[in-house]
């Protein structure tokens, strides 16, 4: 039965079910979206970025005599070849180089005292590396800090539940372009985040597996994004804190304490004490982009709060300068002087024409010459008159402007930029260089990287705390 003939089935044998809509929040939807728009200068700054590290690096945007156009169609407008040495590329591959030669599988010691019901510190340890060997970490981070390094955001999702024929904790990667959060946040532990979100594109199949609880979740859900569609249906995600009134109640039967919501409470009992307090839960919603709430409850983990773990660097005053974009400059004008340096040479080669005037044929002008002389096996057919020179090229060595020099500087300054320094590379300065002084040069040049390697290091510590309370919560030794 197709889609289209269940949900006709649905509705012929609805019944005395009422066909209700699903309820709307249209005002978390509305601060949800302004955290999406606040993040768009962000999401501009990492595309650059990635089209950079990739290669693309003659795509901004110039205004040339009032249009728009791409610095490579400029180029190649004016007869040129938008030449380019990715620098920025070799640089990423060393710093991932020195995080792969560092990483280890991440200890528990320090968090022992959160997994009690785990058992004791070797079976808490040895399950934590069968999850982490079943989501490739090893992988995860290393991709995860390429994205670190080019964007500046990384963001992991921890989560219980059924994937293919395993149920388990599974780590997801999200790509930040789908990732949003409390704008208003300065705290670069993220601890003042009030919502962070996700939004999801899935098939129509798809979500209706995940939210349709019965045949007539199908026929709404079909009726919302339509079935048949081809296109995708866009689920949004988010996570927010909330407050309400509580009580904290004590049991002296057992010492045990717990809380319980103010609203609706019964009256105490004898063995019973209680202290009213306005308490925070992290709540969840599955929202449509019209607002539909698909789902909502609050947080189901142990730890309280939402499955997201993400870190920004290095999140001053809430903005985000990742390691590529500090060195954007210094790879633009390395590819202006690589550009400069063909053109000259190739003007140094191939000189300039001298063709006397009476010297052109019949039925041709002066255009036609110069367009077969510029290309590199170009024939000119011409009738020689008496008394006239015949044509003849004038060129000249190529003059030492100081570009090799200029290059030379570029190319250091991006190297004290980035702090990659060429004994991080495997340059050696001279052939005459002892090793010791050389592992010396290696050791200092990672000091640069200090900051950026331990701040990733803080990140991988959150994700591990979070994978550790939900193997707690929801896995058995």
């Amino acid at each position: 039965m197709n889609g289209k003939e269940w949900i006709q089935s649905a509705e012929s044998n609805r019944g005395k079910q009422q066909d209700a809509d699903y309820p709307k929040n249209i005002e978390l939807l509305a601060r949800a979206m302004e955290c999406w728009d606040n993040l768009a200068g962000f999401r501009s700054d990492r595309e650059r970025n990635k089209r950079f590290t990739y290669g693309d690096q003659w795509g901004d945007t110039i205004d040339v005599g009032g249009e728009r156009m791409r610095e490579e169609e400029y180029i190649r407008s004016q007869g040129n070849v938008p030449l380019k040495n990715n620098m920025i590329r070799r640089l990423v591959r060393n710093v991932l180089g020195v995080f792969r030669n560092r990483y280890s599988v991440p200890s528990c010691e320090g968090i022992g005292n959160m997994v009690s019901g785990l058992g004791d510190m070797k079976n808490i340890q040895s399950r934590l590396e069968r999850n982490m060997e079943l989501n490739r970490m090893e992988e995860m981070y290393a991709r995860t800090m390429e994205e670190f390094l080019i964007g500046g955001l990384v963001v992991h999702r921890k989560w219980y539940g059924r994937k293919g024929s395993r149920t388990d904790c599974w780590t997801d990667f999200v790509l930040p372009d789908n990732f949003f959060c409390d704008t208003g946040a300065r705290d670069f532990r993220n601890w003042d985040t009030g919502m962070v979100g996700e939004i999801h594109e899935l098939e129509f199949d798809s979500l209706c597996a995940s939210f349709a609880r019965c045949p007539e979740d199908y026929v709404r859900l079909g009726r919302i994004y339509g079935v048949g569609n081809g296109g995708k249906c866009r689920v949004i995600e988010v996570w927010h804190r909330e407050y309400r009134q509580s009580y904290r109640c004590h049991d002296l039967r057992n010492g045990r304490y717990y809380e319980i919501p103010a609203e609706g409470a019964p009256d105490v009992r004898p063995w019973e004490r209680r202290e009213w307090k306005v308490s925070e839960e992290w709540r969840c919603h599955f929202m449509t982009p019209q607002g539909d709430v698909l789902r909502s409850g609050r947080s189901p983990y142990r730890h309280g709060s939402h499955p997201f773990v993400f870190k920004a660097y290095p999140f001053i005053d809430g903005e985000i300068h990742s390691f590529v974009s500090d060195i954007i400059d210094q790879q633009k004008y390395a590819n202006r002087l690589i550009s400069m340096y063909d053109w000259i040479l190739r003007a140094s080669a191939k000189g300039v024409l001298l063709f006397p005037e009476g010297a052109l044929p019949e039925g041709s002008d002066i255009n036609d010459i110069a367009e077969e002389w510029s290309r590199f096996n170009g024939v000119i057919l011409f009738r020689p008159k008496a008394g006239l020179p015949l044509p003849q090229q004038v060129s000249s060595n190529c003059s030492n402007i100081g570009i090799t020099e200029l290059l030379d500087i570029q190319l250091k300054m991006m190297e004290d930029i980035s702090g990659v320094s060429g004994a991080l590379q495997g340059k050696l300065e001279s052939n005459t260089m002892s090793g010791t002084l050389y592992n010396q040069q290696t050791q200092n040049s990672m000091i640069a990287l200090a900051d950026l390697l331990g701040s990733f290091s803080c990140f991988i510590a959150d994700a591990t705390a979070m994978d550790v309370s939900n193997l707690a919560q929801y896995t058995r030794g």
